[in-house]
C-alpha cells in the first residue's frame, strides 16, 4: 500500500517537504519570528519523523493511539498488527477479521469500528490512495475526514508527517499552542483562531513552526 510516486516538477503535485534543507528551514523560521531562535538552537535543523509508505496503516496506528498514553497504545497496536501475521494489514484482511478479534486486541468498540470503516473507506475510494499524493492539502482533510474516528487533527497529522506537507498549521493541536506560548513569552495559550492569524509570518513552513512548538515543550518548560 505504498503511496505512488509524483514525479518531480509534476504540475500537480503539492510541495513536499524539504522545499529547503532542513537547516535552511530552520533559518528561514527564525528570520521571519526571531522569537524561534532559542527553540531552534535548542533542538537543531528541522527533523519531522520519517514518513511511512502505508498510508492505511498509518491511520490505522493513529487512531489506535488516539487518547492512550504512548506504551498503553503500542501494546494495542501490536497485537493489532500480531493478528495479520508477518504481512502488514490490508484493508481486503481487515474487513475480514470478525470485530471480535479486533476488539480482543483491546481495541475500544468505537476504535474497532473506525479501522474497519477505515478500511471500507479504502476499498471503495472515498479515501483514493492512488491520489492522495497529488490532491491538495484542504482536499486530503475533507476526505480523511469521512472515516469514522478520524477528524481534522488526524488528518493533519498525516499530511505534516506521512505525506510531508511544508505548510500545515494544526492550530488546535495542544502541544503547538503550548509551544507557541512558550517561545512567545505568553503566560496564555493562544486561541486557535488568533495562533492561525500569528502563523502566517512563516508561511510557507508552518509544518517547521508546529515541529519546533513541539520541540519547545520539550526543551523550554521550567
Amino acid at each position: 500500500m505504498k503511496l505512488p510516486t509524483v514525479p518531480a516538477g509534476s504540475p500537480q503535485a503539492p510541495a513536499r517537504l524539504p522545499l529547503r534543507s532542513p537547516s535552511a528551514i530552520a533559518r528561514y523560521v527564525v528570520r521571519m519570528d526571531p522569537a524561534f531562535a532559542t527553540v531552534v538552537a535548542a533542538a537543531g535543523p528541522f527533523a519531522p519523523r520519517p514518513p511511512s509508505d502505508d498510508p492505511f496503516n498509518a491511520l490505522a496506528r493513529a487512531i489506535a493511539y488516539q487518547q492512550l498514553a504512548g506504551r498503553a497504545a503500542a501494546a494495542i497496536h501490536g497485537r493489532f498488527l500480531a493478528l495479520f501475521g508477518t504481512a502488514p494489514p490490508t484493508p481486503a484482511t481487515v474487513l475480514t477479521t470478525p470485530v471480535e478479534a479486533l476488539r480482543g486486541c483491546g481495541l475500544s468498540g468505537a476504535k474497532a469500528a473506525a479501522i474497519l470503516d477505515l478500511a471500507i473507506k479504502f476499498s471503495n475510494g472515498t479515501v483514493p490512495l492512488e491520489r492522495l499524493a497529488t490532491m491538495p492539502d484542504d482536499e486530503v482533510v475533507a476526505r480523511l475526514s469521512e472515516v469514522r474516528g478520524v477528524g481534522r487533527w488526524t488528518a493533519e497529522m498525516f499530511l505534516l508527517f506521512d505525506l510531508r506537507r511544508p505548510d500545515v498549521w494544526p492550530v488546535d493541536d495542544f502541544g503547538v499552542r503550548k509551544g507557541w506560548a512558550l517561545i512567545h513569552g505568553m503566560q496564555e495559550m493562544t486561541k486557535p483562531k488568533h495562533l492561525m492569524e500569528l502563523g502566517e509570518v512563516v508561511r510557507p513552513h508552518r509544518s517547521a513552526a508546529a515541529w519546533y512548538c513541539w520541540r519547545a515543550v520539550d526543551t523550554l518548560t521550567p
